[in-house]
């Protein structure tokens, strides 16, 4: 017996497709008989599994942990709630995996397998092995068990220990994700008094899409925060593994600008500690990183490769301008939006100020969102690495880290290939409005000469 996957749906970071196109049951199941294979090539015997609120999520599970038990592996059902609930799993049961069963911030047709392996992450080259073994159908065969823990009420508990935070009047909105049943009972245990947002769990989505990224999906937010004159705002994506933020006056504080907040009392209790971010951050963040007497390490986008850099550099704390960022220090190493929440309570209240106060302080720049366009996939990377011989025959000051970022006097553009999607995506920041629109020019005209428009822009 084997199986072939839709190569779309074999990603850099995890599994992800269209349920009824791209994915089903089937593949649930070849993921689970090849995942039991590594784990049990690797000498492990149990492996923990969650999912989200996806309609489509309780018939993948059941497939799923039937090629886990028939490739000879015990599996500990997690149920329903948050990706870091399941990562928090694998990380404190005596498990020797984990795989969560989710669609993230993707429209709800969509589902996915994000996975964890002796408390690493899962992805890239081994991800693609999934795909060989299943292909090859080399299987393990054996007959594991299946027992159920409760685990959300401990998961809680750890959110708060040694909870450092003051009194907040916070405004929470779950999106109608994964994360909704934890905030409730996260809520009732913290000071200070919270107002919550759409924290039950729907598949639809019917108040807003879930990523919290994009300044639209955070309207809500920014109006009850307005209306109850709250302290500040914090949103979840679909699966809870990354975080927005609102001031006071209901202004975005980015992924990038949370890691600069975070990274005080981190260094304060860890000095000159590497701190990571990936190449799409503000310059501010690895400047105020530096200041702190920290070490700044810019390094490759994708929750994956920030976890295995972070573990290999030692460092106690990372994160990405996506929201996605990982605590070492005093916690487990994963992107884990919730405990992301819990932390910046306490580094607002260590800093003696307000988060409306900390975003008031942070130099002005003037950049992009993140600009993603379509692109063939075959032409994707040799689009970026002619970009890249072109600049160093121009003699450009390029970071070759993830694709090129580019350091000018007015500020600094990135151009690289997404891992997950046929598209390129850039980013620019500058200075000033006339600085951003000539960084913008030198992105064009890059483009141009390697035959591309920068289009329309694409959804994630």
């Amino acid at each position: 017996m084997s199986h072939v996957f839709d190569p779309t749906t074999l990603r850099e970071y995890d599994i992800r497709g269209i349920v009824g196109q791209t994915l089903g049951t089937k593949d649930a199941y070849a993921i689970g008989r090849s995942f039991a294979t590594l784990v049990r090539k690797a000498g492990g015997t149990r492996v923990a599994v969650g999912y989200d609120g996806r309609e489509s999520s309780p018939s993948l599970e059941n497939a799923l942990i039937s090629g886990l038990n028939e490739g000879g592996i015990d599996v500990v059902r997690v149920g329903l709630g948050p990706t870091p609930m399941l990562y928090y799993a694998e990380a404190v049961l005596e498990v020797d995996g984990g795989i969560m069963i989710t669609g993230s911030h993707n429209p709800a047709n969509y589902n996915g397998f994000k996975m964890v392996i002796h408390h690493a992450p899962f992805y890239g080259e081994q991800i693609l092995e999934i795909g060989r073994l299943a292909a090859a159908g080399d299987w393990s065969e054996g007959s594991g068990t299946v027992s159920n823990a409760d685990i959300m009420d401990d998961y809680v508990g750890r959110l708060l220990a040694g909870y450092a935070g003051g009194a907040y009047r916070i405004g929470w909105d779950a999106g109608n994700g994964a994360a909704g049943p934890v905030i409730e009972k996260l809520v009732k245990l913290l000071p200070g008094e919270h107002h919550l947002l759409y924290t039950d769990v729907d598949a639809n989505f019917p108040n807003h899409h879930p990523d919290p990224t994009e300044e639209k999906n955070l309207a809500d937010l920014k109006a009850l925060v307005a209306e109850k004159q709250l302290d500040f705002g914090v949103a979840f994506d679909g699966d809870g593994d990354r975080i927005g933020a609102i001031d006071g006056e209901g202004r975005v504080v980015w992924g990038d600008q949370l890691l600069g907040i975070l990274a005080e009392p981190v260094l304060k209790a860890n000095p000159g500690a590497t701190i990571l971010a990936d190449v799409k951050t503000s310059q501010a963040l690895f400047d105020r990183i530096a200041e702190l007497g920290g070490k700044p390490l810019m390094w490759k986008t994708g929750h994956s490769l920030v976890k295995a850099k972070m573990k290999e550099e030692n460092s106690p704390l990372g994160g990405e301008m996506s929201g996605h960022i990982f605590f070492f220090w005093d916690y487990y190493g994963f992107d884990d939006a919730i405990y992301g929440a819990v932390r910046l309570m306490s580094a607002v209240r260590m800093s003696g100020k307000s988060l409306t106060q900390l975003k008031d302080e942070m130099p002005a720049m003037v950049n992009t969102p993140e600009m993603r366009f379509q692109v063939d996939e075959s032409r994707k990377f040799a689009v970026v690495d002619e970009v890249l011989d072109r600049l160093e025959a121009d003699g450009a000051r390029v970071d070759r880290t993830d694709g090129a970022r580019v350091t000018t006097d007015d500020g600094w553009w990135l151009l690289r290939a997404s891992n997950t999607q046929d598209v390129l995506v850039a980013r620019a920041e500058a200075h000033d409005e006339p600085g951003l629109e000539r960084l913008l020019a030198q992105i064009d005209a890059q483009l141009s000469a390697s035959g591309i428009v920068r289009g329309a822009p694409v959804a994630h």
